[in-house]
């Protein structure tokens, strides 16, 4: 039987994160599989410099306008589902958005969903973000639009998950959600990581670092306010709506570093990473691959005990676990990991089961058990 002809397809690829390592991983799996997207900003995205990249119709919107794609979920929607993807046997999707809503154009063509969560402003999360939506001073606008604009789009998404062959889960979380949310059935492959470009230190230093786009519901303030009650040095790497907000409540102990495209380099996160005291994530994520990047610079994990973390940190072995988004719950986590002793080469060592070569191998025998079915 021939090779299948493979597209890889993902929902944006406009600042680098989780999402788009993934499909840097995926491409590295399937190297001839061109990849296609709604909108592509080059110049974020070094990483794929010299790749296959094929946009929808949206990349030729004026630049003001791009900048907002995110604004425009229903003709995102109708820009991946006017793709003519029928020379390919398999269409992978990498979504958390609309990228699943591809359309098959022959019966034996097989779309495999990597999907790090069903969409979660419609899903999930929905009264969070009609909350804070996370738009700034449009926020008033957006929370007027979501109870009209949102029933419609979930319509489609859950239409659009009934005509995906597999579901890929990134966490157990995750899993869940897809059953809950599509009732379809799933199977789980963590995301990649490189494990191999940390070299934890031996001796630690004193200070603690949070990473992450500062947005409402990342809740990056909370380990700023906690850092602050209890004077103990972080480093807040990260940019966002909320970056204003949170270097002005903090104190004299917390700094804040970002690059010129105003986001964390990597190279900068994984040297502080490599010598951190530990690492604080207060949020609830379907995944968060950062914290195994933290578990592989050797630095134990301070995090919220809920969504894709249950699957990385054991309390008391690889962490400490908080069960309240609260300062106060984040402050006794803090007092809690100072009081243990967590040895680097070992909490390495638990990050291993995420390297990236796993997730290579596996995405390829599911590939290959789907088209030889």
């Amino acid at each position: 039987m021939p090779a299948p002809k493979i597209a890889i397809v993902a929902d944006w690829l406009t600042n680098m994160g989780g999402a788009e390592n993934v499909v840097l991983a995926l491409h590295e799996a399937f190297p001839d599989a061109p990849i296609y997207t709604s909108t592509y900003v080059p110049e974020n995205m070094p990483a794929f410099k010299g790749l296959d990249i094929r946009t929808t119709k949206l990349q030729n919107l004026p630049g003001p306008l791009k900048k907002f794609h995110k604004f425009f979920p229903m003709q995102r929607v109708r820009a991946f589902q006017e793709l003519d993807l029928s020379e390919f046997d398999i269409i992978i999707s990498s979504s958390s958005a609309e990228a699943k809503q591809v359309r098959k154009s022959r019966p034996d063509q097989i779309h495999i969903c990597y999907c790090h969560t069903p969409i979660r402003y419609f899903w999930s999360h929905y009264n969070e973000y009609k909350k804070d939506p996370g738009f700034g001073k449009l926020n008033w606008l957006v929370r007027l639009a979501m109870p009209f604009v949102v029933p419609p789009l979930k319509k489609a998404d859950y239409k659009a998950a009934q005509n995906v062959d597999l579901f890929v889960a990134n966490s157990t979380e995750v899993q869940k959600r897809i059953k809950q949310y599509y009732n379809k059935s799933s199977t789980i492959v963590y995301p990649p990581v490189s494990v191999s470009r940390f070299s934890p230190a031996r001796v630690r230093s004193d200070y603690y670092v949070a990473v992450g786009r500062q947005v409402p519901y990342k809740r990056i303030d909370l380990a700023v306010a906690a850092a602050t009650e209890l004077a103990v040095p972080l480093k807040v790497f990260g940019n966002g709506s909320e970056h204003t907000r949170l270097v002005e409540m903090a104190g004299p102990t917390v700094e804040f570093f970002t690059d010129r495209f105003g986001d964390a380099s990597d190279e900068a996160v994984t040297n502080a990473l490599n010598s951190a005291k530990g690492f604080i994530f207060p949020s609830e994520e379907d995944f968060g691959i950062v914290q195994i990047e933290a578990l592989a610079a050797g630095a134990p994990i301070i995090s919220y005990g809920r969504g894709g973390t249950l699957d990385i940190v054991q309390n008391g072995v690889s962490g400490i676990l908080f069960d309240k988004q609260d300062v106060k719950s984040v402050v006794g986590a803090i007092k809690e990991a100072e009081g243990q002793s967590f040895i680097p080469a070992t909490l390495q060592r638990k990050a291993k089961r995420f390297e990236k070569s796993l997730f290579i191998t596996q995405m390829r025998k599911i590939v290959s058990d789907q088209y030889t079915r």
